[in-house]
């Protein structure tokens, strides 16, 4: 999905800048929400080495982790927004990512003039001009991209997770409610990243 059609359309529209918003671990048992904002500005135009950009479900780990060197180096700005297990148990998880979302803007130096975001919902309570795209992830490149940032990063925290609770597999299934994760689940019992309002987990408290 090589389509930047969306963003030229926004910028002729007199939008100096675009931040492309979307978030990755809304489903899962444990771990973190995480939301990436990558910023485009009117100049931009992507190059040959981010053809392959598209939703980070349909890419292989070996050619996401590619396209997410290439995203840095490309775009503007990206930043990042993390909500972890608790935050996610508190507000819920809907809240949860728009909250990351938020974050993920505030991580950058300066405010896009116009957020495109990956959805059904606009972020409530937001001042900057924005639109949200249904399947946005699969026809619109920047969202596209941020996806693949917020994928990214969200799988290396369960990889370090990983590490801190042996007992889950978190390596192979990154939190998300597999088989081989609710029958180890069921053995040991959630764990401090498990998030305790979501069903499969908040049985065995």
């Amino acid at each position: 999905m090589f389509n930047f059609a969306e963003e030229i359309k926004i910028f002729k529209n007199g939008y100096d800048s675009i931040g492309a918003i979307d978030e990755a671990g809304r489903g899962p048992l444990a771990g973190p929400v995480v939301a990436a904002c990558v910023v485009a500005k009117n100049d931009y135009r992507p190059s040959d080495k981010l053809k392959a950009v598209n939703d980070s479900k349909k890419l292989s780990v070996k050619k996401r982790k590619e396209l997410y060197t290439v995203i840095l180096e490309e775009f503007f700005e990206v930043g990042v927004g993390i909500c972890d297990c608790h935050v996610v148990d508190k507000i819920n998880v809907l809240q949860a990512t728009f909250l990351a979302m938020k974050k993920a803007i505030g991580q950058l130096k300066s405010k896009p003039a116009y957020i495109i975001v990956d959805g059904g919902f606009e972020i409530p309570n937001f001042s900057t001009k924005q639109r949200a795209i249904k399947k946005g992830d699969s026809i619109v490149f920047s969202i596209a991209a941020a996806s693949i940032i917020a994928k990214e990063t969200r799988d290396n925290i369960m990889l370090k997770m990983n590490e801190l609770y042996p007992n889950y597999a978190f390596d192979q299934h990154k939190g998300y409610g597999t088989k081989k994760h609710l029958e180890l689940l069921r053995q040991y019992g959630p764990c401090p990243i498990h998030r305790k309002t979501f069903a499969g987990v908040k049985e065995l408290i």
